[in-house]
């Protein structure tokens, strides 16, 4: 799979034949964490690779498991996965997930991979989790793009994903026409959660899915009234001289340019708000500057050792970012920024796998997270920071999933619906 020379290139950057290698090593071991350690009975995702107080090896994660389908995507397109066995996963993930709980077409957060049964995320949070969902549907979607034989096998598949992209309904969760969208709905507790999905975060993609819906989409208004309208949505901050157009003081948990955009091209996307390249390659340099800078001394952090975003820590998950650091640096950060600071992520990476890799390199993959002045290393994979690694590190390399994703016509009619502008929007002809 060549890159697309008619998009704006990731930064000119090329690898050198070591670097190509250890990509390769990196993605392809990473990769294990869907193929071979995925749930055995639904081809999911397991949410986590240790069992907790709260989950077990029977949790698969809806979110993740999107993730995990790019990432599949990936294993075919550099040969590490046969083609027809990747169809037959995916036909065992699709077949699941068109049996399993779902509210209107949306999915929960976490399901069991052996019954189909939600599994809550928390006591009110036991229904539908319209986020995990839209990281699913974009996984779902970008696979109906790739597999696209003539063969039986491939056309059945497309047809599993194009009837669940149908039938999932975006607009039940505007409550009745409210001009947001709200992240969950209940069979038991209805509303209750009230968590209104406000910009700016991680969750552009969900609005980007809900105005292409070919059978539920949501008005423009929900867009521009409720997303764009978040208390965190456009900053013009500056931080150690870098200016970011969106976002909370310090720009939050990398995890916010990073779960949106797996899919999504930010290369020449813009609209009335942002243009997101420059957003998310500027969220990059502060998280990375403010690692640098190290203001509390904490151990290893530097050049080649940065990235804060939400994964396991020391005292349990935490959402690492510039004004919420602990100490605790997470390899996806950094990894997963490949295609905006590709010599800093090449230069993390390097020093991940190297200086500290006795301590964080294992058999499907880094670690979730270390913290060298605690002297701690996590015990863990989670599907949520795994996949993005593989992804990231594709699109920076080729532009795969970038451009399969765009590809969808139906994300065509939504960013335009939506008032965006992008290399992958043909010009609307003149009449």
């Amino acid at each position: 799979m060549l890159p697309d020379t008619n998009l704006p290139s990731a930064s000119g950057w090329r690898p050198s034949p070591d670097d190509e290698a250890l990509l390769d090593l990196v993605q392809r071991q990473t990769l294990r964490y869907f193929w071979d350690f995925a749930h055995p009975v639904c081809g999911l995702a397991r949410e986590r690779s240790n069992v907790t107080a709260k989950y077990g090896l029977e949790a698969v994660t809806t979110g993740g498991s999107g993730f995990g389908i790019m990432a599949i995507i990936v294993g075919v397109a550099r040969g590490w996965i046969d083609r027809a066995a990747a169809v037959d996963r995916l036909w065992t993930m699709a077949r699941f997930l068109l049996k399993a709980d779902s509210y209107h077409g949306i999915w929960p957060h976490f399901l069991n991979g052996d019954t189909g049964k939600t599994i809550p995320f928390s006591r009110k949070d036991d229904g539908s989790d319209l986020v995990e969902t839209s990281f699913l549907l974009a996984g779902l979607l970008t696979a109906r793009q790739f597999f696209d034989g003539a063969d039986p096998e491939e056309s059945r598949l497309r047809s599993a994903i194009d009837w669940m992209w149908r039938e999932a309904e975006w607009d039940w969760h505007t409550r009745d026409g409210r001009n947001v969208l709200t992240w969950h709905w209940s069979p038991n507790n209805g509303w209750s959660m009230n968590h209104e999905i406000r910009g700016w975060n991680e969750c552009l993609i969900t609005y980007v899915l809900a105005a292409s819906s070919p059978s539920y989409a949501v008005s423009p208004e929900v867009y521009h009234r409720g997303w764009a309208d978040g208390r965190d949505f456009l900053s013009g901050r500056t931080f150690e001289g870098i200016t970011l157009p969106l976002g909370p003081v310090g720009g939050g948990p990398l995890f916010l340019s990073q779960y949106s955009f797996l899919g999504l091209d930010p290369r020449g996307l813009s609209d009335r708000y942002a243009d997101y390249w420059a957003q998310n390659v500027a969220h990059t340099e502060v998280n990375r500057t403010y690692c640098i800078s190290n203001p509390k001394g904490f151990v290893g952090y530097g050049p080649d050792c940065w990235g804060l975003t939400a994964s396991d820590s020391v005292h349990g998950y935490d959402a690492h970012s510039p004004t919420n650091d602990c100490g605790v640096i997470t390899p996806t950060a950094a990894l997963s920024a490949f295609p905006y600071a590709p010599e800093a992520s090449m230069a993390a990476l390097r020093h991940f796998h190297g200086d500290l890799g006795d301590r964080l390199w294992r058999e499907l993959g880094f670690i979730d997270a270390f913290s060298e002045t605690a002297d701690w290393y996590a015990d863990s994979h989670l599907a949520i920071d795994q996949g993005p690694i593989v992804v990231m590190i594709e699109n920076a390399r080729s532009g795969l999933l970038w451009r399969l994703f765009m590809s969808c016509p139906e994300i065509s009619v939504g960013l335009r619906r939506l008032g965006f502008s992008s290399p992958h929007l043909d010009p609307v002809p003149m009449v």
